[in-house]
């Protein structure tokens, strides 16, 4: 963390987190444009907070840079929670940016997330006579489809439109090759729109599964993380806005702008990269695209 303190009427935070999702996808250089995993999601918005912090040394706002840890695994471990646990004045401002890749496109608010595990009960049995057990993962397949042909909702928020998602992520299940299996697990991932709060996703997303659901089976959730609606009137979030010269869009997927919104910051993301190639195998960020998050991010400052 670094802090300016130039005794300015505002203070923004800008902040990244430094992990990457799991992968062995190597960076190299090919032209303008940096391949690798975390190229996107989100090396290139780090890049750019640290030339900012480097270069800019008159801003018009006092400036708080964070790169934080465990951004991409549970809740729990994030860094920003690390912080606010011991020295939540460290993180307070007038507003955040988080440097997510948004294509130097402001996305207001951020999905939330439920991970839940439903475990489907069977009864063993040899292969040979599976009249005598329950093939519990035979049982998954109504479950996968009932997943798989969900209607996303798609709410609007401020003119901000939401696209939800729900994806089976992880299965696990089976005893031995010659074993009818007893028991099979399946995770779910949903990304609610923000006008949910995690209660009322829970029950969506237990309404679609419990039709499947019999007394010896559950339905548990693992993990989860509440969204943030669209909060765009603060005057430095507008004047971003107005710096980008594009219209805002909605954030698909959930990011720690849901973090400061819950203390009453209001927040935006906003950096370099295509979001849609977040976790891809195909990662990249293009020159063009960190040197236009920096030139808007540098007008914001003031520099």
């Amino acid at each position: 963390m670094a802090r300016t303190d130039l005794g300015r009427g505002e203070r923004v935070v800008l902040a990244g987190h430094l992990d990457t999702v799991p992968g062995d996808q190597q960076a190299h250089e090919e032209g303008g444009t940096l391949w690798g995993l975390g190229s996107a999601d989100m090396k290139g918005g780090l890049a750019v907070m640290l030339d900012l912090a480097a270069t800019v040394s008159a801003a018009g706002h006092d400036v708080t840079y964070v790169f934080y840890a465990c951004e991409e695994v549970a809740r729990e471990r994030s860094g920003l929670l690390a912080v606010s646990a011991v020295q939540p004045e460290l993180l307070g401002g007038s507003v955040a940016v988080v440097c997510e890749p948004t294509g130097a496109v402001v996305e207001a608010g951020c999905q939330g997330v439920l991970k839940a595990t439903v475990a489907l009960a069977g009864r063993r049995s040899h292969v040979a006579r599976p009249w005598a057990g329950r093939n519990a993962l035979h049982r998954l397949g109504p479950v996968l489809d009932a997943v798989a042909s969900w209607s996303p909702r798609q709410p609007e928020l401020d003119g901000c439109r939401y696209q939800e998602s729900l994806q089976a992520v992880r299965v696990a299940g089976g005893i031995a090759s010659n074993v009818v299996p007893d028991r099979v697990e399946v995770d779910l991932n949903y990304r609610f729109a923000p006008d949910l709060d995690i209660a009322a996703a829970e029950a969506a997303l237990a309404e679609i599964v419990g039709p499947y659901l019999e007394a010896e089976d559950s339905f548990q959730v693992t993990d989860s993380a509440p969204p943030a609606p669209p909060c765009l009137q603060s005057p430095v979030l507008a004047a971003l806005v107005a710096a980008s010269g594009a219209p805002v869009r909605a954030k698909l997927g959930w990011t720690d702008v849901a973090f400061f919104a819950e203390r009453g910051i209001p927040a935006a993301n906003f950096g370099p990269g295509d979001p849609e190639l977040a976790h891809s195998a195909g990662e990249h960020v293009t020159r063009s695209s960190l040197e236009r998050a920096r030139a808007v991010l540098g007008e914001l400052l003031g520099a």
